[in-house]
């Protein structure tokens, strides 16, 4: 008589856990340095910039569109960056499907939440760096944490998006 293998089975569409989603974010932190270093070396070369503050508002969008393109190309085509392949997570819509590229860049747009609001108070109330800092740290645990009160637990711009993250399936060679 053979011993079968346990089937461990696991709802595909449950959330991953917070800490696995937050080391993805600073996993995918280290690729954008990288992307973020060749796409302001092509700018500044093709545009000739001697200065820093030369084109400083064409650069930083430029960095944007790079960002934008970035995301949106790997959410839609197989709904996974290098470090979400690494921590076997995926980008799929409510339903479980692929996301197309309006979704895709609705969620990349809704991310930034995750930034730009602690950082706009920072010139609005002059605040020095160091209560900026608390500020943004304190914003992105209150935004991590509000993921426990979603029913899905996803993130709110995951909820808006319309996206899901979901484990991703592995597959045994």
């Amino acid at each position: 008589m053979s011993a079968q293998p346990a089937v461990v089975t696991v709802d595909p569409m449950r959330a991953p856990t917070l800490r696995r989603r937050l080391a993805t974010m600073l996993y995918e932190g280290v690729i954008l340095f990288g992307v973020v270093f060749i796409a302001g070396y092509l700018f500044s070369t093709l545009t000739q910039q001697r200065n820093g503050l030369t084109h400083h508002n064409w650069l930083m969008s430029w960095i944007g569109i790079v960002l934008a393109a970035y995301f949106v190309y790997f959410w839609t085509h197989g709904g996974q960056t290098l470090p979400m392949k690494t921590w076997r997570l995926k980008i799929v819509d409510a339903h479980g499907r692929p996301i197309k590229a309006g979704r895709a860049l609705a969620r990349f747009v809704l991310a930034w939440l995750w930034f730009l609001p602690p950082l706009a108070l920072h010139p609005l109330l002059s605040l020095a760096v160091p209560q900026t800092l608390a500020v943004f740290v304190a914003w992105v645990a209150l935004w991590a944490a509000a993921a426990r009160l979603d029913p899905a637990r996803q993130f709110l711009h995951d909820r808006l998006a319309g996206t899901r993250v979901i484990p991703a399936q592995t597959v045994v060679k």
